[in-house]
C-alpha cells in the first residue's frame, strides 16, 4: 500500500519524505533501556511512540527489521556515559548479587511493562555483552582510521580530530568551539587529549565486577559503542531510521555518528527521529524534584500527584493524544480526559458488529478514512488521526442510534477504518474484551509490592494496597504470599 509518508529528521530540522533505501525493507534501530532499575516512563512514552512506527510502517506495507537493544554493560554513571561506576555494577554491588541477575530482573520487568502496554517486540532485541567481540572490532578500525589513541589500556575517540575533516555537531547543531567552552574537564580525566573526546574501550579497575581480554586491556566498552557495533550488525553500514528519545541527542547520538562515520565514511541512518520528554504539571519529571513515578504507580495510583490510577490502555491512548515530538504533560485533568476519551472511543467500537446496514447511505467513509491515512503520513501524528476516530466513534453511534443511515460497502469501510487505525496502528485494545491479561498485570503489581516489603519501604507498599483498594482489589498477605481478590 504505497503512502508518501513524511517524517521530520533531527538531522535536517525539517520534515522530509521517507524513502528506504532498500524498498519494501526498513531498517529501523532504536536505542532500548539500560537495565539497572524499573523502565520509567519516559522509556515507556519513547517505545510506545516507535510501535506506532513500525506498526504504520509494517501496515502500509514495509518489511520492518526493529532493532531495539538492552544496555547490559558499559553504561556509566556522569552525564556523557563514561565517566563514574558502571550502573548495573554498582546495582549489583549494594544489591550484593551478580550483575546478570540485576540484568535478568529488569530485562524481565521491562519486557512484562512493554506487554502491558501492548508493544510489538522488536525483530532484534542485542545486548551489550553479547557483542563484545564486534565492539573491540569497531574499535581496532576506529584506530586503524587515526580517529581515536590509546593510554594505558583505555581507547579515547579524538573529537578535535574527527571534527577538522567532518562535522561533529551535526546532529545537534552545534558547533564544536560553544561545546569545548561549555565543557568542564573531569576529574581523573586529564590523560585525555581533548574535553570532548569520550571513551571507546576503558580499562577495568581490580575491583570492577563486568570486564573482558581486549587487546588494549581487560575492560569493557563504552555506552556509545553497543549502538554503533549491533546497528552495524544487522542493519548494515547505513540504514532507515534511527531513534530515541530527545535526551540522547547531544552526546550518546552524536557520539555514536561520530565513530560511524569514522569507520565506516558515512552517517549511519537517513532519519534521525526523537521522542520529545515528559512533564508534571509543566514541570520536568524528575526525581530530584519528588515528582516522578513508575508505570506502576501509575496503574494503581499509588502516587501523591494523581488522584486515582488508570489502566494500561487509558495510559497509552494519552501519550498517543499528544505527538511524540510535543512535550507529554502529566495532570489529573489530562489524564481524566483521556480516560473518558478512551472509553468514548472504546463504547464505540463495541457498537460496530451490531450496526445493521441500509439500502442507502448519508455518509462516504472513503474521505474519513483518507484523513485517517494522512494524519499519520504527516510524521505519525496521531492526535490528529485520534481526532479522525472520534469522528467515526460519532457516526457509529448516529447509525446504532437510528439517526443515521449507512449502506453495506460503507459499513465495511467503516469498520476497516476502525480495525486498522484503532487496533493495528494504535494498538489499543478494549480493555473489558482482554480481561485474560488482568491476573498478570495484578500479578505484577503485587510483585513489586512485595519486592517494596522486602527492602522495608513500607510507605511504598501501603501506596499499592491502598490504590488497589481503590480500584477494587483487595489484597490479603499469608505465610504462603500474597493474594489478590475483587471486591
Amino acid at each position: 500500500m504505497q503512502q508518501n509518508l513524511f517524517v521530520y529528521n533531527t538531522l535536517t530540522r525539517r520534515k522530509e519524505e521517507f524513502k528506504p533505501l532498500n524498498a519494501p525493507h526498513v531498517g529501523m534501530y532504536v536505542c532500548g533501556p539500560t537495565v539497572y532499575s524499573d523502565v520509567h516512563l519516559g522509556n515507556c512514552r519513547t517505545y510506545i511512540s516507535f510501535d506506532l512506527m513500525f506498526r504504520y510502517l509494517t501496515h502500509i506495507g514495509y518489511k520492518v527489521r526493529y532493532v531495539r537493544n538492552v544496555t547490559d554493560a558499559g553504561h556509566l554513571e556522569g552525564d556523557a556515559g563514561d565517566e563514574g561506576e558502571d550502573k548495573i555494577s554498582k546495582k549489583a554491588k549494594i544489591a550484593q548479587l551478580e550483575p546478570m541477575e540485576i540484568v535478568q530482573k529488569y530485562t524481565v520487568g521491562f519486557h512484562e511493562v512493554m506487554q502491558i502496554f501492548n508493544t510489538l517486540p522488536p525483530s532484534i532485541e542485542p545486548t551489550a555483552t553479547g557483542h563484545i567481540i564486534e565492539q573491540i572490532e569497531l574499535v581496532k578500525v576506529i584506530l586503524e582510521k587515526g580517529f581515536a589513541y590509546e593510554v594505558d589500556g583505555t581507547v579515547y575517540f579524538d573529537v578535535e580530530k574527527y571534527d577538522k575533516t567532518k562535522n561533529y555537531g551535526v546532529l545537534s547543531g552545534r558547533n564544536l568551539e560553544d561545546l569545548l567552552n561549555n565543557t568542564r574537564t573531569l576529574g581523573g580525566q586529564e590523560e585525555k587529549h581533548g574535553k570532548l573526546d569520550f571513551a571507546l574501550w576503558i580499562k577495568a579497575k581490580p575491583e570492577h565486577l563486568m570486564k573482558w581480554p581486549s587487546p588494549w586491556s581487560v575492560g569493557f566498552p563504552g555506552w556509545h559503542l553497543e549502538c554503533s557495533a549491533m546497528s552495524q550488525k544487522y542493519l548494515g553500514n547505513q540504514f532507515d531510521i534511527h531513534g530515541g528519545g530527545i535526551d540522547l541527542v547531544p552526546t550518546h547520538h552524536t557520539n555514536e555518528i561520530a565513530q560511524h562515520v569514522a569507520c565506516c565514511g558515512k552517517n549511519p541512518a537517513n532519519y534521525w527521529v526523537h521522542t520529545n520528554m515528559l512533564t508534571v504539571n509543566g514541570q520536568k519529571m524528575s526525581k530530584s524534584l519528588g515528582n516522578s513515578f513508575l508505570p506502576h504507580e501509575l496503574f494503581t495510583g499509588s502516587n501523591s500527584i494523581l488522584n486515582k490510577g488508570y489502566s494500561p490502555m487509558t495510559v497509552r491512548f494519552f501519550m498517543l493524544q499528544a505527538h511524540y515530538r510535543s512535550t507529554l504533560d502529566f495532570g489529573n485533568e489530562a489524564m481524566e480526559a483521556s480516560e473518558k476519551g478512551f472509553k468514548r472511543l472504546m463504547n464505540a467500537f463495541a457498537l460496530l458488529n451490531g450496526l445493521k446496514a441500509s439500502n442507502t447511505s448519508e455518509i462516504e467513509i472513503e474521505p474519513l478514512l483518507n484523513r485517517c491515512y494522512a494524519a499519520m503520513n504527516d510524521d505519525f501524528n496521531s492526535p490528529v488521526l485520534i481526532a479522525e476516530l472520534f469522528e467515526a466513534s460519532r457516526i457509529i453511534n448516529s447509525v446504532h442510534d437510528g439517526k443515521m443511515k449507512i449502506d453495506e460497502a460503507n459499513l465495511q469501510l467503516l469498520k476497516t477504518l476502525m480495525n486498522t487505525f484503532v487496533l493495528d496502528v494504535l494498538g489499543l485494545k478494549d480493555e473489558q474484551a482482554a480481561n485474560d491479561d488482568l491476573p498478570n498485570i495484578l500479578n505484577l503489581i503485587v510483585d513489586l509490592r512485595s519486592e517494596a516489603k522486602a527492602n522495608k519501604d513500607y510507605a511504598m507498599s501501603d501506596k499499592i494496597r491502598d490504590g488497589l483498594s481503590k480500584i477494587g482489589f483487595q489484597l490479603k498477605d499469608s505465610k504462603e504470599g500474597t493474594l489478590w481478590s475483587k471486591s
